[in-house]
This record gives C-alpha cells, structure tokens and sequence, in this order.
C-alpha cells in the first residue's frame, strides 16, 4: 500500500510563519507534524512507500526531511509556485500516481493535520470493509458544516452521497481529509476528474467516487486537530498531548 501526502498547499492563512516554509514541517510538541503522522501509520506495517506531494516552492524543505527519515519516502514536486496557480488536491492526486506510475491500494491523507488517535485504526477498517473508505465526525457547528465535506450513510456504514462545501449540508457528517482508495478505485481518479469532479477539496473525488463505487465511512475514534491560522497553531501547539 502506498501512502500519499498532501502537501503542496502555500498555508497563507499562517504567513508570515509558512510565507517560506511548508505548515506540514511546523513543529507540535517535539515532532513535526508529518513525523505523527508517518510514524503512527508506518507502525500498522502495511505501508511499503510513502509519497509527499509538494509544490515546487517548499520541495527541498520535504527532501531534507525525507533524509532523516527511515521510512522510504518520495517526494514529489507539482511544479507550481503560488497559491494562484495551484493544481487542487485531485489534480495533484493525479499528478502523483502518473509521475511514479502508482499501481497499489492508497491511503490518501492531508499532511497539515494532527490526531490523538492512531490512524492504523483507519487502515484496519479499510482492509476488512475491502471497499474504498472515509472517516465521518459529528459536527455540531452549522457555520463549520458549510465549509467541510458532509456525508449521508446508511445503517452498514455505507456512504449514500457525500457533498462538498453544499450550502445546504444534508446531515451532520463531516469528513476530514483522510481517505482509502482501494486499488481499483485508485485507477478512477483520472475519469473523475475528466467527469467534472471538484479538484480542489480532496473529498470532492470522493463524492463523485461514491455515485460508481462502494464506500464506506468510518466513525472517527478521537479528535482532530485542525492548523488554520496562526491563533490555532499556538492552540494546538498547547493543548495537544499526543496519540492516545
């Protein structure tokens, strides 16, 4: 299974801290971001290769850190230079499986986030469901439900639809940016985007997925911890105590 990380936003909410450095890098607590990330997941050992995707302006930083790392690690450069001109999170999807030729079951995840709960749960429920998978949260906050992925499921996990951004949220299901593609809905990307799909939220394939293929949408265990700006940094950066 590979793992792809999202990494080729410009964080601009958090300038002038990432005008030159990439959010996944920021430390919480004594780990970057990423380190949670990749070494909670690497400890399910399902994972053969790691692949971060970045735009052209922080990839050295990604490569530096891929060094330190034991992990094997694969860093990709999109070739864009500005949040203007970015791809969108499908599109770099995308980018990433033609450029390396991917042919493999996904975990497909935002590198920006933290969690206390460990995502090999995630993967677990991934392989026994056999079916492509999302995580889904109770979001109580109406404001907050416009501007997420929001998913209608059935009694079996099973996602019925899923919506990105709706200005009329169906139901209360959030979905945060961590995803499993098994390996032959991994091969779709390319048709959803030609079908109109949203690029630029990484859920939006998973709604136009949800129309062809089985889905199905883990409740998620624990909390996560979003990095927007800069005053939730600082709040996370207090408050966070690790993976429980």
């Amino acid at each position: 299974m590979k793992c792809l990380i999202l990494a080729a936003g410009y964080a601009t909410r958090l300038y002038p801290l990432t005008e030159n450095f990439p959010k996944p890098l920021l430390k919480v607590g004594n780990k970057t971001i990423l380190d949670w990330l990749v070494d909670d997941i690497d400890s399910c050992g399902e994972v053969d290769e790691y692949v971060v995707i970045s735009n052209h302006k922080y990839a050295h930083h990604f490569e530096a850190w891929a060094k330190s790392k034991t992990q094997k690690i694969t860093v990709v450069d999109d070739g864009t230079h500005s949040n203007e001109t970015r791809l969108g999170a499908v599109k770099d999807i995308q980018f990433a499986i033609d450029e390396l030729k991917l042919d493999d079951d996904m975990l497909v995840i935002a590198g920006d986030n933290v969690l206390d709960f460990s995502l090999t749960r995630f993967v677990a429920y991934a392989k026994a469901k056999g079916t492509s998978c999302i995580m889904r949260y109770y979001e109580e906050d109406y404001n907050k439900l416009l501007k997420c992925g929001v998913v209608s499921i059935d009694e079996d996990d099973k996602v019925l639809n899923m919506t990105e951004k709706s200005p009329n949220p169906a139901t209360h299901w959030c979905c945060p940016p961590f995803y499993y593609y098994t390996r032959a809905d991994a091969k779709l990307v390319e048709k959803g985007i030609e079908s109109g799909c949203g690029t630029d939220a990484p859920g939006s394939y998973i709604a136009w997925l949800c129309g062809c293929s089985t889905v199905h949408a883990m409740e998620m265990p624990g909390k996560r911890y979003d990095i927007g700006n800069l005053e939730s940094y600082e709040k996370v950066k207090a408050e966070y105590n690790g993976i429980k």
